[in-house]
């Protein structure tokens, strides 16, 4: 009686596969990071720039991601104001009014348009939470 071939995949090419497919889903999650970031055609913030000369970038729109650390202050016309942490630093961000909808909590992590504004203020112009 003659034998048959034997027809189960080299444990090789299973471990190139797997290889593969880990590889391709690490890859996607990247460059899903890069194309869902709204603001990546911005420049970050200047954080230490800024710190030492706000009125210089006066003017200027930046992108930033930041944790909110505190809610400082609110107003109705005005907005409210809040201390973030970019990079160890602490920075102040007004967000506006059109803003309100949006529920920022301490904490959280989120993505800001920023414009620096008369006398250096940072001034969203969009938020999206990261």
């Amino acid at each position: 009686m003659s034998r048959r071939a034997s027809s189960s995949a080299h444990p090789g090419w299973i471990l190139a596969a797997v290889l593969l497919a880990v590889l391709a889903v690490a890859g996607g999650y990247a460059i899903y990071g890069k194309i869902s970031d709204p603001f990546r055609t911005l420049s970050p913030l200047p954080v230490q720039d800024y710190l030492q000369s706000s009125n210089s970038l006066r003017g200027n729109v930046y992108k930033v991601e930041a944790t909110i650390e505190k809610a400082i202050e609110w107003s109705r016309t005005a907005g409210r104001l809040f201390a973030v942490e970019v990079g160890g630093d602490m920075l102040p961000i007004l967000v506006p009014p059109e803003f309100n909808d949006i529920n920022i909590e301490r904490g959280q992590r989120y993505r800001f348009r920023l414009k620096v504004a008369e006398k250096g203020v940072l001034r969203a112009e969009g938020v999206k939470k990261s």
